[in-house]
């Protein structure tokens, strides 16, 4: 495989640096190929703003349409073109870091605002009463396979489904459908690691060799069954969910999963 890690963490030595070792030497042990951008690191610039998108800026700025007309031309700057030719090299994608306010923190949300543009992350494909474009199971990473490598300071039962957080599925949806799965790829079920900040040598021992097998079944592991957009599924064009379709006491985000 050719593996793409995304790590952010303003911390190289904390648990997720050390997440990302143990995956960069498990992989490449096993003879794989590892790719890493350390965000931090890498100072990334994780703002959109014109300079992003050369003579292609308009005046007033419009994100979506200028981040096409500037990934057509090959106008972008040159560190997001650099992120998104790790992306088409990759088999499978990685994203290392620490759940903060219920989200991923602002340098990797940056760095999807930025690497995914139109063309690239998004308004792929034919719109239509038929279709609303390439995505959500198809786009310009279909193919592809992906992995969200979560650590969370509070413990397992917080993020339940009784949990005061919510169920942790339910949380990660925003980023495993809505980001990972809407250009194509396909998403494995996600590592996390809970109660991190009171984690034990003997508790990092045993999630080091939890995260080594997960590391080496990546190929084997059957992806989170999420519904195609275009499989049949969804009315169009309002893309509603078939009435009939979900599983007996499925509802919200659960919807999406096949029954």
């Amino acid at each position: 495989m050719k593996v793409f890690i995304v790590h952010a963490h303003p911390e190289r030595r904390s648990l997720n640096g050390a997440l990302t070792d143990i995956a960069v030497d498990t992989l490449t042990a096993a003879g794989h190929q590892v790719k890493v951008s350390d965000l931090y690191a890498m100072r990334w610039k994780s703002t959109i703003d014109a300079d992003d998108f050369g003579a292609a800026a308009s005046r007033p700025l419009d994100a979506v349409r200028d981040s096409g007309r500037a990934y057509r031309a090959g106008a972008l700057t040159a560190d997001i073109r650099a992120e998104q030719d790790k992306l088409r090299w990759a088999d499978t994608v990685i994203l290392q870091f620490p759940l903060w306010w219920y989200t991923m923190p602002a340098i990797l949300k940056g760095w999807v605002d930025r690497v995914f543009t139109h063309g690239f992350g998004y308004g792929v494909g034919e719109h239509n009463d038929t279709r609303y474009g390439d995505r959500f199971g198809e786009g310009v990473l279909q193919g592809k396979r992906a992995l969200v490598s979560v650590t969370v300071g509070g413990p397992e039962s917080h993020y339940s489904d009784r949990g005061i957080n919510g169920p942790i599925d339910d949380l990660l949806y925003p980023i495993q459908h809505g980001i990972l799965y809407h250009p194509g790829m396909q998403v494995l079920p996600p590592f996390v690691l809970y109660r991190t900040v009171r984690m034990t040598p003997e508790a990092f021992a045993d999630a080091a060799g939890q995260w080594r097998k997960r590391l080496l079944t990546l190929e084997d592991t059957d992806p989170v069954p999420y519904r195609r957009q275009n499989g049949g599924d969804y009315e169009m064009p309002s893309v509603r969910l078939r009435e009939g379709l979900e599983a007996p006491g499925r509802s919200g985000f659960g919807l999406h999963l096949q029954a």
